[in-house]
C-alpha cells in the first residue's frame, strides 16, 4: 500500500508541476545542437529516453569529428539513418539509411554531381526531443522525423510536380557483411544489415512501411542482397505531396521488427508519435527542476541531463527477445536488455546519477551487465551491439555495480555479480598478470601502464567494498591491499605518477608529454587520480600544504602538452583537463585539504567558461552522458568524487534552487540563498534545518528526502575549513609495504654504473641482492661494473614485504658508441641515446618503450666501433603498426669506412613500405660488409605523407627502428 501511495504522490507532483509551467515545457530548454560542434560528436536527431532508435541527419561519412554522424560545420545531409552514438570518440552504427531526392541517383560521396546528397541551412532546421525537421533546400523537400523506442516516423513534402524518389542506402558508412531488401508488397519492405565498424559484427533487421504505395523500384546493379544495397523508391506525385514512412529495427530478426512497429506505432500519426515522445522526455526532465532567471544556463542544464539520457540503449525486441554477447538469441521476462556502456567515462558520474534519478533502471543496466557476464564470458569494458568493443581501460563495470549495491539498488543477483567483478579483475590480459605479480604494470610489459595500474588499483578498492559488505574478509584484504599498487607508481623526488621501465622511471620525464604510459593523458592529468585513498596521496605528496601547492600548480601550469597529439586533451585550465574525464574530480580535491573555497573558485569557473549555450558549448567528447553528469552534479552543488563511497563532495550551487523528484516520491531540495556569479562563495549550509559543517553530503541524506539550503556570499569563508568538517576517503587496513625502484642507474652501461635505490614514503627497508647472492639491507649506493642480475624488495620488520623485483643490467661494449643526426620522439626513445646499440630487442607492441621513434624524419646514425674490426654483416630491425601511423622505412642505406671518412656503400635495401596492411610485423634488414670497417653509416628514410587510403591522410608517417648489430 505504501508503494502505492509513493507512486499516486511522485505521479500527482509531476502533474501539478507540468499544469503550474504548461507554458514553457522543460523540454523547450533542450537545445539538441549543444555538442554538435567542436568536438562533442552529439547529434540532433531525435530519439527516445534510453531508446534503440535515434533518427538523426548524417552529414558526415568519415573522420574522427564525424562519430556521432553530424558536424555542425557541414553544409549537405546525405540522408536519415536510424542509429547513432552520442558523444564517443569513436565511429559506428549511422544504420539503414532514407533520403528523398527528386532523381534516381546512387551515389553519396562528395562530388555533388554525382550524389544524392542535399545542402541545407541550420536557419531551416529545428530540433527539440524526440522530434527533428530540415528544409532540403536544393530539392526544396522538408523532412520531419519522429520516433518511439525501436521506431520512427518520417515525413515528407515534396514540392507540386516534382518525381518522388526515396534512396534506401545500406551501404552507408562502416563496412557492410551482409544486406538485403525483401518486398513485402508496394508498401512494405524488411529486411537486414549486417557491419563491420568498432562493432565487428553488429546485425540489424528493419521493417519499413510506406504511407501509399511506391510505382518502381530501381536498385543499383540490379542487387538486392550483399555488401553494396541501394535501392530507389519511386512515387507517384499524382497521388499527393506528402509521404510517410513508418520504421522499425531489431537486433534480432525482421519478424521482430515488424512486431515492434505494429506495437509501438500500428495506426498512429505523426503528431501523435511525436507527442507521446516529448511527454516521455519532459517525464524525464522532470526528475530535477531548477529555478533559475538565466535562460541560457538552464537550457545548458536541460540539454546536459537529455545528453545523459540518450545512453545506455535500449537493444531488445518487445517481445522479450535480444542478441547476447554471444550473438546468439536469449528471452529476458525479468529485465529489460541495454547496449552502449561507455565506462570509463560514465563509472564517474553518469551511473552514480542514475542511482539517484534511474535507481529502477540501474537494476536493468546492471543486470545487462551481468547478462553480457554470462553470455561472452566476461563483464564488458565498452559493449556495442552485442560485441565487445574492448575500448579504454580498467573494469569499470565494476564500481557501477558495487556503487548500485552499496546504494541498496539489490535488484540483481548479488552472488553471482560478485563472482563476476572479481572474475575480471583476476584475468592476464590488459597487464593485469604483471599487476598482479608485481603490484604495478613495468612499462616493458603493457601500454598505458601508468593508467591501468592507477584504474585497477580503484576498481580493486570497490571490489573490497564489497566484499566487506558481505562479509567475505578474505576477498576483502586481498583487494584493499591491490587498491594500495598506485604507491608503486608514485616517484616521491618529482612528486608525479610515473611509468617503471625495468624498475627505473620512465626517462627523460616531463609531466606535460603526452606519451604511452597514460590513456589520452599525461602525468599531470593521472597524478591525482587515486579517489579511493585519498588521504594516502596526500601524505606521498607530503602532506595538506604540499598537496595544495601540488594542485594549485595543476590549474596554473601552462595550457599546451608536449610529445604525441591528443585531441581528447581539450578544455584546458593550466593541466587541468575537462575535456576528459581523468580531471573531473581534480577541482574538488580542494575539500580534502581544508580549502572548500578553491573548489568553489574552480567549480564555478568551469560550470560558466567550459559549458556554454552553442554547437560548440562542450569541452571535450560528451561521452555517452559524461560530461553532461559533471555538469548536473555540479551545478546541484556537489560531485561523487569516489564512487562506491556513498559520499558526494560539496562544490558550489549554480542556481537559485534545485529538486529533485525520487522514483518514490520523496523530494530533496537545494537552495542557494543570495546566490549570484560574484557569490560563488558557501558562507554556511544548513541540511533540513540544522547546521551542515562539513563540504560532504551522504546518499542517505539525499534519497530520504530533505532540503539542503546554502547561504552564499562574495569572499571564501571558514565554513567547512576545520579537521573534522572534512571529507575523507583513506585506506587505514592492510597497508602494503611500496616496492623499492632505480632510483640512479643504467640498466644499459659502458663501464660502470652507480646504482641508487628508492622507495615511496614509508617505514620499511630495502634489501637486494646481485646474482643470486643473499639478500642483504641497501645502506648507500653501489657499483655494477659487469652485466648483473639485481633483485630489490622492501620490508616493514612486521611480515609485510613488498614483491620481489628482478631488473637485468646489460654492458654495452666500451669501445662501441653511436651518434644519432636526427633527433628520436622523447615519448618513444626505446631508453636513450644508446637505445639502438644497448643489446635490448623490441617487441610487437610499440608502447612498451623498446623501440626508437621518428615522426615525419629518417633514422640518421654512425656506429664507432671503437677500431677497424673483421664485419661480416649489420643488421637492425623495424617495426610496421600502421594502424598506429608506423610504416617501415622506404629504402635503408649502409655505407661502411676504415677512417670515418671514405665511405663505401652497400646495396641499396627497398621495401614495399606504400602496401597497406593491418598486420604489426618487424623486419630485420641485413646488410653482408665481409671486410675491416670501424665506422658504420645507417640512414632508414622515413615513408612521409600518409597514403590516402590510411585514415590518417593528411598525417606523417612515424619511423621505429630498434638494435643495429654488427657481427
Amino acid at each position: 500500500m505504501r508503494n502505492i501511495f509513493s507512486l499516486l504522490f511522485f505521479v500527482s507532483t509531476i502533474f501539478c508541476f507540468s499544469q503550474q509551467s504548461s507554458s514553457e515545457k522543460l523540454i523547450s530548454f533542450v537545445n539538441p545542437f549543444i555538442g554538435t560542434g567542436g568536438h562533442g560528436h552529439t547529434y540532433p536527431g531525435a530519439s527516445m529516453p534510453y531508446g534503440m532508435m535515434q533518427l538523426s541527419p548524417d552529414t558526415r561519412l568519415e573522420g574522427w569529428d564525424g562519430c556521432s554522424g553530424y558536424h555542425y560545420s557541414d553544409q549537405y545531409i546525405y540522408g536519415f539513418s536510424h542509429t547513432h552514438l552520442s558523444g564517443t570518440g569513436v565511429s559506428d552504427y549511422g544504420d539503414v539509411l532514407l533520403m528523398p531526392t527528386n532523381a534516381i541517383n546512387f551515389n553519396n560521396g562528395d562530388d555533388r554531381k554525382k550524389g544524392y546528397r542535399a545542402h541545407f541551412s541550420h536557419e531551416n532546421e529545428t530540433a527539440s526531443p524526440g522530434y527533428y525537421s530540415v528544409l532540403l533546400d536544393e530539392t526544396n523537400i522538408e523532412v520531419k522525423l519522429t520516433v518511439s523506442e525501436r521506431s520512427g516516423m518520417h515525413h515528407y513534402s515534396f514540392p507540386k510536380n516534382s518525381k518522388q524518389i526515396v534512396i534506401l542506402d545500406l551501404d552507408h558508412r562502416d563496412k557492410v557483411l551482409s544486406s538485403e531488401v525483401k518486398v513485402l508488397s508496394n508498401t512494405e519492405i524488411s529486411g537486414h544489415r549486417h557491419s563491420d565498424a568498432w562493432a565487428k559484427d553488429q546485425r540489424l533487421f528493419y521493417n519499413i512501411q510506406f504511407s501509399r504505395p511506391y510505382k518502381s523500384i530501381t536498385y543499383l546493379n540490379a542487387k538486392t542482397k550483399g555488401e553494396k544495397v541501394i535501392a530507389a523508391f519511386e512515387f507517384d506525385p499524382s497521388e499527393g505531396n506528402e509521404l510517410e514512412i513508418k520504421i522499425a529495427i531489431s537486433a534480432v530478426d525482421e519478424a521482430g521488427a515488424k512486431k515492434n512497429l505494429e506495437v509501438e506505432i500500428g495506426n498512429k500519426t505523426f503528431q501523435q508519435i511525436k507527442s507521446e515522445a516529448e511527454t516521455a522526455w519532459e517525464n524525464q526532465l522532470e526528475k530535477i527542476e531548477i529555478d533559475t532567471e538565466n535562460k541560457d544556463q538552464k537550457t545548458i542544464f536541460y540539454t546536459a541531463l537529455y545528453h545523459t539520457m540518450l545512453a545506455p540503449n535500449l537493444y531488445q525486441d518487445m517481445d522479450g527477445r535480444y542478441r547476447g554477447m554471444d550473438l546468439k538469441i536469449h528471452q529476458s521476462n525479468d529485465f529489460t536488455n541495454y547496449t552502449v556502456f561507455s565506462l570509463w567515462d560514465t563509472y564517474r558520474a553518469t551511473h552514480p546519477l542514475y542511482t539517484i534519478i534511474e535507481q529502477e533502471r540501474t537494476n536493468h543496466f546492471i543486470n545487462s551487465l551481468l547478462a553480457k557476464h554470462d553470455e561472452g564470458g566476461i563483464l564488458p569494458i565498452w559493449p556495442l551491439a552485442a560485441n565487445y568493443t574492448g575500448c579504454m581501460i580498467g573494469y569499470h563495470a565494476v564500481p557501477v555495480i558495487v556503487d548500485a549495491y552499496l546504494k541498496d539498488i539489490r535488484g540483481f543477483n548479488a552472488d553471482s555479480a560478485f563472482k563476476a567483478i572479481t572474475h575480471s579483475a583476476m584475468q592476464d590480459k590488459l597487464g593485469l598478470k604483471s599487476y598482479k605479480e608485481f603490484g604495478f604494470i613495468p612499462v616493458e610489459e603493457e601500454s598505458e601502464s601508468v593508467s591501468k595500474t592507477l584504474e585497477y588499483a580503484y576498481d580493486d578498492w570497490t571490489i573490497a567494498q564489497m566484499a566487506k559488505a558481505m562479509g567475505n574478509m578474505v576477498e576483502y584484504q586481498i583487494y584493499l591491499e591491490r587498491a594500495q599498487y598506485y604507491k608503486n607508481v608514485f616517484d616521491p623526488e618529482t612528486k608525479f605518477m610515473r611509468g617503471r621501465f625495468r624498475n627505473t622511471w620512465f626517462a627523460p620525464f616531463d609531466p606535460y608529454e603526452v606519451n604511452f604510459n597514460y590513456t589520452e593523458a599525461n602525468s599531470w592529468q593521472y597524478s591525482f587520480y587515486v579517489p579511493q585513498d585519498i588521504s594516502g596521496l596526500i601524505n606521498l605528496m607530503g602532506g595538506k600544504a604540499e598537496f595544495e601547492k601540488q594542485l594549485d600548480k595543476l590549474f596554473t601550469a601552462k595550457q599546451e602538452t608536449s610529445g604525441r597529439q591528443q585531441a581528447d586533451i581539450t578544455g584546458l585550465i593550466g593541466q587541468y583537463a575537462h575535456g576528459n574525464e581523468p580531471s573531473h574530480h581534480m577541482a574538488y580535491l580542494y575539500n580534502f585539504v581544508n580549502k572548500p573555497a578553491k573548489t568553489q573558485e574552480k567549480v564555478h569557473r568551469i560550470l560558466n567558461e567550459l559549458y556554454q549555450n552553442t554547437p560548440d558549448g562542450i569541452s571535450g567528447n560528451e561521452d555517452c552522458g559524461q560530461m553532461s553528469a559533471w555538469y548536473i552534479f555540479s551545478a546541484m552543488g556537489f560531485y561523487p568524487v569516489t564512487p562506491a563511497s556513498n559520499q558526494y563532495i560539496i562544490g558550489t550551487p549554480l542556481f537559485e534552487k534545485a529538486t529533485i523528484n525520487l522514483e518514490d516520491g520523496k523530494i530533496f531540495k537545494i537552495e542557494a540563498q543570495n546566490i549570484s556569479d560574484k557569490n560563488k562563495y558557501i558562507a554556511s549550509a544548513t541540511l533540513n534545518g540544522n547546521p551542515l559543517n562539513r563540504s560532504f553530503i551522504n546518499h542517505s541524506e539525499i534519497v530520504k528526502g530533505g532540503n539542503l539550503v546554502f547561504k552564499m556570499t562574495d569572499k571564501p569563508s571558514d565554513w567547512a575549513t576545520k579537521d573534522k568538517e572534512i571529507p575523507k576517503m583513506e585506506i587505514t587496513e592492510n597497508l602494503i609495504v611500496p616496492a623499492p625502484f632505480i632510483a640512479k642507474g643504467d640498466v644499459a652501461f659502458k663501464n660502470e654504473t652507480e646504482i641508487s635505490l628508492g622507495i615511496a614514503p614509508s617505514e620499511s627497508e630495502i634489501f637486494y641482492s646481485l646474482d643470486g647472492s643473499d639478500f642483504k639491507i641497501y645502506m648507500k649506493p653501489f657499483i655494477i661494473s659487469e652485466e648483473t642480475e639485481l633483485r630489490t624488495y622492501a620490508s616493514n620488520g612486521f611480515e609485510k614485504q613488498s614483491e620481489i623485483l628482478s631488473t637485468h643490467f646489460y654492458k654495452i661494449d666500451p669501445n662501441l658508441s653511436i651518434t644519432l643526426e636526427t633527433q628520436y620522439a622523447n615519448q618513444y626513445n626505446g631508453g636513450g641515446k644508446n637505445a639502438l646499440i644497448d643489446g635490448i630487442h623490441g617487441a610487437n607492441d610499440f608502447r612498451t618503450g623498446t623501440w626508437q621513434g621518428y615522426h615525419d624524419l629518417d633514422l640518421k646514425a654512425t656506429v664507432n666501433l671503437g677500431s677497424k674490426k673483421k664485419v661480416k654483416s649489420v643488421s637492425l630491425n623495424f617495426l610496421r603498426d600502421q594502424r598506429s601511423w608506423i610504416f617501415f622505412p622506404t629504402e635503408v642505406i649502409c655505407l661502411v669506412s676504415e677512417n670515418g671518412t671514405d665511405f663505401t656503400q652497400l646495396p641499396i635495401q627497398k621495401l614495399n613500405a606504400a602496401q597497406l596492411s593491418e598486420e604489426v610485423k618487424t623486419k630485420t634488414i641485413l646488410f653482408d660488409v665481409n671486410k675491416n670497417v670501424q665506422f658504420i653509416k645507417i640512414t632508414a628514410k622515413n615513408f612521409g605523407d600518409l597514403p590516402k587510403e590510411h585514415l590518417g591522410f593528411g598525417g606523417k608517417a612515424w619511423l621505429f627502428v630498434d638494435e643495429i648489430e654488427v657481427k
